[in-house]
């Protein structure tokens, strides 16, 4: 079983979970940047949770399947069909060998992602099969998909699979925009509804006057064309700090917002970098990452703080959301 990518878009790559346990030796975590979405994906069609899928950035792939396969579409939503014939988001899709799958250009949102039954099994490298393209490692010789590639399909009998998830009525989009998209907070602001990321406070949280800390969480900052898989550069009111951006570099974290010197925050994302020399005033929850990974240049957001309970409260809201997705194939 395999795909061959006719039309690979701007920026597809082969992602999953992560590369976890590896930062003292210096490689990055990468993995999904919409861990929200890509778990979604994987759910929908079967997949053990840590599968590989593709992540397209901005415009979608062309893909053709070799063989039956059943898929599902999550994340950014784009014009989508199946040899011609339109594809919704979040709901299990069968392709029969041939069929050409065409994503269009995302009409919200930043990263899609196609779910295969199986998942995409190009050789794990260090324990992960996401693309690392820094380092050169994972998904397709550690890079992003070109026209003609190969990606195989891990095992899957795609015709059992559709008749179970057709017995049990499960060939029906989600109709809850809240499981579809995930569910994030919002900040009002007179006529605006922004996007509240909620942080908890960073490991040099005192390093920022109470000035500085104030601005962090009653301003509204927004992102600039600095932003990819490792982080998104922010601009807004500069947050004050004691004395100065500089420390000794120590480890990062994803969701760790760091400000530079000029008083502006940075927001790690998958691709982050293992340490880092800047004042990390906080980090933003596992749970609110993927919002801000859908987001593009010119788009504004607000932060907020809260506690590590409510950090993991708030992930275990999202992580049963999607177990009751997944749970219904089951049975």
């Amino acid at each position: 079983m395999s795909i061959t990518v006719l039309v690979p878009g701007a920026l597809t790559t082969v992602q999953d979970a992560g590369r976890r346990s590896y930062a003292a030796q210096g490689y990055r975590t990468c993995g999904a940047a919409d861990s929200y979405a890509y778990r979604l994906g994987n759910a929908l069609v079967g997949n053990a949770p840590g599968a590989a899928v593709l992540e397209c950035t901005l415009r979608g792939a062309e893909v053709r399947f070799e063989a039956d396969t059943v898929f599902a579409l999550t994340g950014a939503e784009s014009p989508a069909a199946l040899d011609g014939a339109p594809v919704a988001y979040a709901v299990p899709r069968f392709a029969k060998a041939g069929s050409v799958l065409k994503m269009g250009m995302a009409a919200t949102g930043l990263r899609s992602y196609l779910a295969v039954g199986g998942g995409i099994d190009t050789p794990p490298v260090l324990g992960s099969r996401a693309t690392d393209i820094k380092c050169g490692i994972g998904g397709l010789s550690g890079r992003k998909l070109a026209a003609g590639d190969l990606l195989p399909i891990g095992a899957c009998d795609a015709g059992a699979l559709w008749q179970k998830i057709t017995a049990a009525q499960l060939d029906r989009p989600l109709r809850d925009k809240a499981v579809r998209s995930g569910a994030y907070p919002v900040r009002v602001l007179g006529a605006q509804t922004l996007p509240l990321l909620r942080a908890v406070a960073g490991p040099q949280d005192d390093a920022f006057t109470e000035a500085g800390q104030r601005s962090f969480t009653h301003s509204v900052y927004t992102l600039t064309p600095n932003c990819d898989r490792m982080a998104c550069k922010l601009a807004g009111a500069a947050i004050e700090m004691k004395h100065g951006a500089d420390i000794l570099s120590d480890g990062i974290a994803a969701g760790s917002v760091q400000v530079s010197a000029d008083g502006q925050p940075i927001v790690m994302l998958a691709d982050h970098q293992t340490t880092g020399g800047y004042a990390k005033i906080a980090t933003v929850i596992s749970a609110d990452l993927p919002a801000l990974a859908q987001l593009r240049p010119g788009q504004r957001v607000c932060f907020d703080f809260v506690t590590p309970a409510q950090a993991v409260q708030a992930a275990r809201r999202q992580a049963a959301v999607l177990r009751q997705v997944r749970n219904r194939l089951v049975f």
